[in-house]
């Protein structure tokens, strides 16, 4: 997951392969609820593995559920059922801004009583659930709002239940008032329980999910209508002992428009995007975005547990559509109207302004930095996308900490324009699929002119290894030490029975231009061995030296470093980067220090290691390597010629990484941040 302050994706031009897609939000927490409420042990296979979800756990573990998480064979939790009678009576829970935890949690808590307090982040406070409180106290049930009448947080005590007459809720807000009320009554159900909907039910889709699920678990809710709902005498949670959850269909919008968007059949092969876990026959409202997304022009094929997408007409056709029936998916359709010939109009969308942040305004408002003209209403948007390439805008996407919004504006990469994209708070999708920006761009693909590249060259013990890792990680780039190239080709050679000299040239060669090296939070790995200190020995670097004199082995190794240069980007350090490896790098650093400083930072790394030396060695040692690098034919140790200059003698490592990522950002069309 990318847990950088941003995110910036290069131009994208194409996407094609597979992506099986996390677990269903919707099914995932319904069906936590759900093992929790019955008696018996569910396993739960596929479970969405979010920050949602682990809300979600760590609630009904507080509540007195066994809890117990197996990876083996995907991600199964076996949970322990209360069998509709808490072991706690009372408890503070943490609900973060999970709507689908909060809502149906509040309803059971609230008619089985005890002293609960529910509470999440600030925009969670902003959430109205005041229809959902005012259903349960015409039960009888005691909640009270400690903070804002109408949202949370709340404070639930012990009811007085008042079953003889209908409970009305309105529908025309959230369906998750409704849902909780149909997932906490069964617990209290003596007699009929009745539950009549006011108002326009919106999202239908997600209340057929619901009533599924129950079904699975033993209660079968009589319907009339989208109206009245009854849930009969002596129901009773039962658990099926085993339940997989779908893929989500709310994530699969993002890749379908994926498919539609960026693939083409103008290479040599048609290009597809095949999406594994969900299908045409999903229980979730969600996938009918299939059909939103054909009428925009997508080529759609489906089975039982997948889908594979094609760009079929393109431009897309604009549309207007009522998307009261995908709410959440429809937000991809926005984005989507950017590659239009036309405006498009999502209509019924209110649901949009009481989701994880006002989706209208958000929408809108991030549509219009990328160039499209937006018209907003209280219920639907009209999105014109920009009238020529001329018009699109390289745009910072601020995401409001929604994960809907991060996800469905990285489509905006695949731009005619060919501008950058950035994305905000990228780790805002842990809150339904923490590895959505892997996913996407293991399936995307670019020119490699554009995917950036940062080279951090300089003399031994600058701090040129230090300052670019820590660089990566701010910007999220992969990172290449090349320094440590030499020593792991070194190690593998001899690893593979191979001697390091021009008889063996060319086997090491060969060894050399597929080694599977990663460099990692600060270590090195070859393959699934960590060589992380087998490479940094005495007799390693001697080992490197006999390496680097070897012509064909070199070549071999400037091959596999151009191998780094992967989306999003890269940052690379070494001696030779900017000058041999990476020389079309748009930000070239040449970070060097005074001999006497470089030898303290020297010393103290060797003290620290119990090898024992002289500063004044050091300095002579360096000095005199440095008149060796710089001399030599092959990549002379120099500065590039449009290499900026940073002399860090008497700056921290954070100060140098300030600096760096300062100039980079100088050279990004958003501005500085």
């Amino acid at each position: 997951m990318f847990a950088t302050p941003f995110l910036d994706l290069p131009p994208l031009d194409s996407a094609s392969g597979t992506v099986v897609l996390p677990g269903s939000k919707s099914i995932s927490n319904r069906v936590l609820l759900l093992a929790a409420l019955s008696g018996g042990t569910t396993r739960v296979h596929d479970l969405l593995d979010s920050d949602d979800t682990k809300v979600m756990l760590a609630a009904l573990a507080t509540l007195g559920c066994g809890i117990r998480h197996n990876h083996v064979n995907g991600n199964t939790v076996e949970i322990d059922g209360l069998a509709g009678q808490l072991t706690a009576s009372q408890a503070d829970l943490f609900m973060g801004n999970a709507g689908t935890a909060i809502r149906p949690l509040t309803a059971a808590l609230a008619v089985l009583g005890g002293d609960f307090s529910l509470h999440g982040v600030p925009r969670m406070h902003e959430r109205p659930i005041g229809d959902l409180v005012d259903a349960l106290r015409q039960l009888g049930c005691q909640i009270d709002y400690t903070g804002q009448d109408g949202y949370p947080p709340l404070r639930i005590g012990q009811p007085q239940l008042k079953l003889d007459a209908p409970i009305r809720v309105r529908g025309d807000v959230s369906s998750q008032f409704l849902t909780a009320l149909l997932m906490a009554l069964p617990l209290v159900a003596q007699q009929d329980v009745v539950i009549d909907v006011v108002g326009e039910l919106i999202s239908k889709p997600y209340i057929e999910i619901t009533l599924n699920l129950l079904a699975r678990f033993g209660i079968t809710v009589q319907r009339d209508g989208w109206a009245r709902f009854t849930i009969p005498a002596g129901s009773r949670y039962q658990s099926p002992g085993d339940i997989h959850v779908e893929a989500d269909a709310s994530s699969a919008s993002y890749f379908i428009a994926l498919g539609a968007v960026a693939t083409s059949t103008t290479g040599t092969f048609d290009s597809k995007i095949r999406i594994e876990g969900v299908g045409a026959a999903s229980i979730q409202g969600d996938i009918r975005f299939v059909e939103a997304a054909e009428q925009m022009g997508a080529q759609v094929a489906s089975g039982p547990n997948w889908l594979e997408i094609s760009r079929g007409t393109w431009p897309l056709k604009a549309i207007d559509l009522d998307c009261n029936h995908i709410p959440d998916a429809a937000m991809t359709l926005a984005v989507m109207a950017l590659y239009a010939d036309g405006s498009t109009t999502l209509r019924n969308i209110a649901s949009w302004r009481v989701k994880e942040t006002d989706r209208i305004a958000a929408m809108a408002t991030e549509l219009r930095k990328l160039g499209a003209t937006v018209n907003e209403g209280a219920d639907y948007l009209r999105i014109t996308p920009p009238a020529t390439v001329y018009d699109w805008k390289a745009a910072s996407i601020h995401t409001y900490d929604d994960h809907r919004v991060a996800m469905c504006f990285s489509l905006a990469a695949f731009n005619p324009a060919q501008l950058p994209v950035r994305i905000e708070d990228p780790k805002c999708v842990a809150k339904t699929f923490p590895d959505y920006f892997e996913a996407l761009l293991a399936l995307s693909h670019t020119a490699t002119a554009h995917i950036p590249v940062l080279c951090i060259d300089g003399p031994t013990a600058s701090g040129k290894g230090t300052v670019a890792a820590a660089l990566a990680a701010r910007l999220g780039y992969h990172f290449l030490d090349s320094g440590a190239m030499y020593r792991i080709t070194a190690l593998a050679a001899l690893r593979a029975g191979l001697v390091i000299s021009t008889t063996d040239e060319a086997a090491i060669a060969t060894l050399a231009q597929t080694l599977p090296v990663r460099f990692v939070d600060g270590k090195v790995w070859l393959g699934d061995s960590d060589v992380s200190e087998a490479i940094r020995t005495e007799e390693a670097g001697m080992n490197a030296s006999k390496v680097s004199a070897l012509p064909a082995v070199r070549l071999a190794l400037v091959a596999l470093q151009h191998s780094f240069r992967r989306l999003p980007g890269l940052v690379a350090d070494g001696r030779d980067m900017g000058t041999v490896i990476f020389p079309d790098a748009p930000l070239k650093v040449y970070l060097t220090a005074t001999a006497a400083k470089r030898a303290e930072r020297r010393y103290e790394q060797l003290i620290s290691k119990g090898i024992s030396t002289t500063l004044e060695d050091l300095r002579d040692d360096l000095e005199a390597r440095d008149a060796r690098d710089s001399s030599r034919v092959a990549a002379p140790l120099k500065p590039a010629q449009d290499a900026l200059l940073l002399d860090n003698s008497d700056m921290s490592i954070e100060t140098s990484v300030d600096q760096v990522l300062d100039w980079w950002q100088s050279k990004q069309p958003f501005g500085l941040k």
